[in-house]
């Protein structure tokens, strides 16, 4: 990612413009703070570029293979979760 000072970026915008039109992502600063990104506009035709603007958004991470955060498992005595949902069910109709 190429960062650009935001007055280099005012007097070459058109150069920058270029190499975002080349896939390239192009951070533009002020006094040396990042305060914006200018990056293409993706084509959101495939499922994988749909995936990749997602987390590119932060909305949405991929998972990790052999890697899912599990709880542990907790033995519940009584009867099954089933019946007491098909009971609930019942009551109400």
């Amino acid at each position: 990612m190429l960062q650009v000072g935001l007055r280099e970026a005012n007097m070459h915008f058109s150069k920058y413009l270029k190499l975002v039109r080349e896939g390239q992502e192009v951070v533009i600063t002020e006094r040396g703070n990042p305060v914006a990104v200018i990056k293409p506009i993706m084509k959101e035709g495939t499922p994988d570029d749909k995936i990749k603007s997602l987390e590119d958004r932060g909305i949405l991470r991929r998972a990790v293979k052999g890697k899912l955060p599990l709880g542990r498992t907790i033995a519940i005595t009584g009867k099954p979760l089933s019946e007491t949902i098909i009971e609930g069910r019942e009551e109400r109709f």
